[in-house]
């Protein structure tokens, strides 16, 4: 992938949305890749909205780590970013108020609200105590990727604050 903006140590996350599958990446390499992953139970979306259980397409950074997950570990994306939002106003889904405040939060450095017309709480975690066999055969959850709780400990490794996820 081209032009993708990476952390110091070039460690960048390639979601394939298609193939299901979660890349560790290094620079233009390849360092892991986890298959079988599950994204939101109705696909993807550029424009996603609140409750739709579709996973926002874009590049994102990890903002988060809650080590206390009910879906074992969680790894919080900064859902909604600039772009999302920008479009988002530009089709009158946000208003210049919900505006402001995701980019006077992205301007600080600071989590977007994820309390929007555009949802939040969007990440990569584990499955908790779910059922691993729901996970292998189906798209289940409410707009996340999600690996198995092993996975996620072995991504745990590659993944902190700071580093770019690609969802495609």
């Amino acid at each position: 992938m081209q032009n993708v903006a990476r952390a110091d140590n070039g460690i960048w996350i390639d979601v394939d949305t298609v193939e299901q599958t979660l890349s560790v990446m290094q620079g233009d390499t390849v360092q892991a890749v986890f298959e079988n992953v599950a994204i939101g139970r109705y696909g993807t979306t550029w424009s996603k909205v609140t409750k739709d259980d579709k996973t926002p397409l874009g590049r994102f950074k990890v903002g988060w780590v809650n080590e206390k997950s009910r879906y074992y570990r969680f790894f919080g994306l900064d859902y909604p970013n600039l772009d999302t939002a920008k479009r988002a106003l530009e089709e009158n889904r946000i208003d210049e108020e919900t505006w402001l405040s995701i980019k006077q939060a992205k301007n600080g450095g600071r989590t977007p609200p994820q309390d929007t017309l555009l949802g939040g709480h969007i990440g990569i975690h584990g499955i908790g105590r779910g059922d691993q066999e729901i996970h292998h055969k189906y798209n289940w959850t409410n707009g996340c990727v999600a690996l198995t709780n092993e996975q996620i400990d072995q991504l745990g490794k590659w993944i902190k604050p700071g580093i770019w996820v690609n969802i495609r």
